[in-house]
């Protein structure tokens, strides 16, 4: 299935745990400093630099970008650290997250509460799906380095459907599926 950003709640609710999509267009990228930055901001009652609402987020390892090239390699990083974060980022309208890892029940909570979806990408293939990458722009907090939060343009970025709205989990139907009886 190919999804074109930004997400609306009809295309979530299409969305299943498992599913193979590719995405086209933009996602940003944010890691644990950005994302404490930003909720931060939120809780002082200020607006975030980037407009989050039917966003992606995706929680990409850090790789310096070669002469003449978009990026570095692009492969995603742990989401779990960004678990403390993510239910207030829903909240306030973001709709997918990529990453690698399980989350938490309280983010899984808050993906069915505020429609949202958890996408997994392919640990170890970071220099493929870097050249789904079209475009890259720091956006905010510059003097991260690497954690800043950037603004990326993807085409047929590819993803797994982990955590949909519905309370459906990849991983553990994976589980179920191989579990010997």
């Amino acid at each position: 299935m190919k999804l074109t950003t930004p997400l609306t709640e009809e295309m979530v609710a299409q969305l299943r745990a498992g599913q193979t999509i590719e995405i086209t267009g933009t996602i940003y990228v944010a890691r644990d400093a950005a994302h404490k930055r930003m909720v931060e901001t939120l809780d002082r009652g200020e607006k975030l630099p980037v407009d989050l609402s039917g966003q992606i987020v995706y929680y990409m390892g850090p790789s310096p970008t070669k002469p003449g090239k978009v990026i570095g390699s692009a492969g995603p990083t742990t989401s779990g650290r960004m678990d403390r974060y993510a239910p207030r980022l829903m909240e306030i309208g973001l709709k997918g997250m990529i990453g690698k890892g399980l989350r938490l029940p309280p983010v899984k909570d808050a993906m069915q509460k505020y429609k949202a979806v958890y996408f997994a990408a392919t640990g170890g293939a970071a220099a493929l799906i870097a050249q789904r990458i079209k475009k890259a722009e720091v956006m905010a907090y510059e003097e991260l380095g690497a954690e800043a939060l950037q603004k990326l343009e993807v085409e047929d970025f590819p993803v797994i459907v982990v955590n949909d709205m519905y309370g459906g989990d990849a991983y553990e139907d994976g589980k179920k599926q191989y579990a010997r009886k």
